[in-house]
């Protein structure tokens, strides 16, 4: 079953590939709609991949791209969890911080590049600044939610049990919300992702969004459209590979899957 779902899925790729190029070629050959330079093609792209996979770009481009966001989304997690903590445990801040942070959460990650530039230059800390603005008060209303989401009779048999204040977070309430705050971080991570490529693009240096740039400033289409696809692989790795699969085996674990 898993070998013709396999099957499956390669040929779903090769049709995409195959509809893409007669997209291209019906584009600028057929119907003249534009010109062979503005439309990416999967031979440009291929072609594209071999030259910065060549010349080391694509591989420092990653390397730098994953350092800046997993520096920005483990500063996310702790200021996360902890506004997060803050908000349940305060009926005051649960009224009036709770739906300031809603409202945060909604502006779009590049609201925060003008911040990030007078505050921090053209640096490194600028765009962990934004990774950070754009996925900690997605953590900490998926803390807060997993907190609220534990069955009260956990709470009450634990206290029963003799369990102190000091462990009944990290004994009881965490790991029974866990699975609500893998979710939480899931999203968060999309978020911090796309909030890293806004903050590239304004930084001259190494990085994914940086190298998309390039592409744009050359008129390089299919340089431009190689890093779109290597942003969607990471993304799609990360979420199967690491988020997905530890939500899974928290739910079969739980019995709920």
């Amino acid at each position: 079953m898993n070998t013709r779902k396999a099957i499956g899925s390669v040929l779903f790729l090769i049709g995409l590939i195959v509809a893409w190029q007669l997209l291209y070629v019906a584009a600028t050959d057929w119907f003249e709609w534009a010109k062979p330079y503005a439309v990416p093609h999967p031979s440009g792209v291929i072609d594209s991949v071999q030259a910065l996979l060549a010349n080391g770009t694509l591989f420092a481009a990653v390397g730098k791209s994953m350092l800046r966001v997993l520096t920005g989304f483990v500063i996310s997690l702790v200021v996360g969890v902890l506004f997060g903590i803050v908000i349940i445990q305060s009926e005051y801040f649960a009224r009036n911080l709770k739906p300031l942070l809603l409202g945060i959460q909604t502006l779009p990650s590049i609201c925060w590049v003008p911040f990030a530039i007078l505050w921090f230059g053209l640096s490194e800390s600028a765009i962990i600044f934004v990774v950070v603005m754009g996925s900690v008060f997605s953590i900490s209303l998926a803390v807060e939610s997993g907190i609220k989401e534990v069955p009260p009779i956990y709470i009450k048999a634990a206290k029963t049990m003799g369990v102190t204040p000091a462990h009944m977070y990290t004994k009881v309430i965490f790991p029974a919300a866990l699975p609500s705050f893998v979710a939480g971080m899931k999203q968060a991570w999309s978020f911090a992702w796309r909030a890293l490529m806004s903050g590239e693009v304004m930084s001259a240096s190494v990085g994914l969004g940086y190298t998309l740039m390039i592409g744009r400033d050359l008129a390089d289409i299919n340089q431009v459209m190689t890093v779109m696809l290597v942003i969607i692989l990471i993304g799609i790795v990360i979420d199967k590979g690491i988020f997905s699969s530890v939500e899974n085996y928290l739910l079969k674990k739980r019995g709920l899957k």
